[in-house]
Parts: structure tokens; sequence; C-alpha cells
């Protein structure tokens, strides 16, 4: 394991754990905003998050409004969430133009992701076996993106330092870099010379163990050269490099957004 100390909390760092309780279901009664475009996303600029409104930016023909999730203040346990949302997580979608022109309702970031793929008929390849191996990354980063968001709860926001969970995702952290990393050798993107929903599942969260832990040092980062181009690479994109700001309460983000007419 890194030497290096994980950052104390202090007075800015969110408490996440004040907001689990055993049981699902809303906890207040508010109705979702909506607006005009077909697609309605309701979201966080979280990595989940991102990896949605990135591709939605990505396919640049959608018109969708993009509302964001407070998670801090439990939006995401209103009576409007979690009737698209019965798990409670950020993003949750409605297309008001679903399959045979019905309105859906659709949630887990991968499922999205898929879903906009599938009707778009962009980001996923042409290729029945190409599709397959697609997806296996896909549904490998669904798997993967908790661990990483176990080490950052170890290692920056938990409300005590535990050795053992800082430990154990942090060598998991690093064992999923190299994985990645042996993959993207001679390889441009993750389906070789095809950007694709694999691509953008994956990111969002490796760039999250700079920018949202601050733990490029103690996972020694920059060991993983393959993985460090390639995230330079989507975040060159500049429809990666907008959708990454979509639903932030950062200064150069848009809290709420919809796309041009």
């Amino acid at each position: 394991m890194s030497g290096v100390s994980p950052p104390g909390r202090d007075a800015n760092t969110p408490n996440f754990g004040k907001m689990n309780r055993p049981t699902a279901g809303a906890r207040s009664q508010k109705d979702l905003p909506r607006g005009d475009h077909p697609i309605q996303l309701y979201s966080l600029a979280t990595p989940n998050g991102q990896k949605v409104t990135c591709m939605l930016e990505e396919l640049g023909c959608v018109k969708y409004d993009a509302w964001i999730i407070n998670i801090m203040n439990e939006e995401q346990f209103t009576s409007g969430f979690v009737a698209i949302n019965p798990n409670s997580k950020i993003p949750a979608m409605v297309d008001r133009d679903g399959p045979d022109g019905k309105e859906v309702r659709v949630f887990e970031s991968g499922s999205i992701l898929l879903y906009l793929a599938e009707k778009y008929g962009k980001f996923l390849p042409e290729d029945k076996a190409r599709r397959v191996e697609c997806i296996n990354w896909l549904f490998f980063q669904m798997g993967a993106g908790p661990f990483i968001g176990q080490f950052g709860h170890f290692y920056k926001y938990a409300p005590e330092k535990i050795e053992y969970g800082i430990n154990r995702y942090t060598m998991e952290v690093q064992r999923l870099l190299d994985v990645l990393d042996k993959h993207l050798e001679g390889r441009q993107w993750i389906m070789d010379d095809e950007f694709t929903i694999a691509d953008l599942a994956w990111f969002p969260w490796v760039r999250c163990v700079e920018t949202g832990y601050n733990a490029v040092e103690h996972i020694g980062f920059y060991n993983y050269k393959n993985v460090v181009a390639w995230l330079g690479r989507c975040l060159a994109r500049p429809a990666c490099a907008k959708g990454i700001k979509i639903n932030s309460t950062n200064p150069d983000g848009w809290a709420n957004y919809s796309s041009p007419n």
C-alpha cells in the first residue's frame, strides 16, 4: 500500500452516512420539474451522472432537459424521483418518445447508456461479436464503479479512518486500473479505434480518482500510462468536456441545462 496519508475530514466534507436508512421509498412529496424536450434527465455531476450527460452531448442530435438532483438535500428520496427510480440513485431518465411512442423510465447509468446507444444507433458496435465485447466492458464497469466508490468512501469521506477498508479498496482500485491499462496497450479506445459506451462508462470513474478523491499519489495513478493517455483523449473530446459540467454546482458548470432547440 502507498504510504500517503488519506485526507482528513473537515467541515466541507459531505456526510453521506446521515442519509442512509434500511428502508426504501419516498421520504417527502415533491414533483419533479419537466421541460419541453422528449428526454428528461434527473442527475448530478458525479461519475455516474457524467456518463449520461457526456453520452447525450456526444450524440449531438438529442433534445433533452437535465435537472440537478441535490443528493445531500435528499432530493433523490422525493416522491417524483422515486417514481422513476425506486432505488433512489442518480441518474434517472424519462423518455417521452420511447418504444412505440410510449413514455418510459430508464434508471441505472449503464442501462441508460445502452438504451440511448440502441435508440440512436451510435457508440455501440454494429458487428455482433464486437457488440458483445463492448457490453462486456460496460457491465464490468458497472460492477467496478462501486469498488472505486468504496475506496473514495474509506479514503476521503468516512468519519473515521479504517486502515483495513482503505487498504482493501486501494488494492482493488489498483487492480482495476491494471486490468484497464493492460487492455489499452496499443489501443486508442477500449474497443480499439471505436469510441463507445464502454469508454463513456469508464472514464468518469477513472477521472474521479483525482478530481473526487485527490488520490493520484496514493493510488500511483501515473504508473498506468495507457490509462492516463486514454483519459486525456476522452477529456479532449469537446462533448465529454462539456458533459462533465452539466448538473454541476461548480462555477463553470450548469446546475440545470436544456439543449438548444
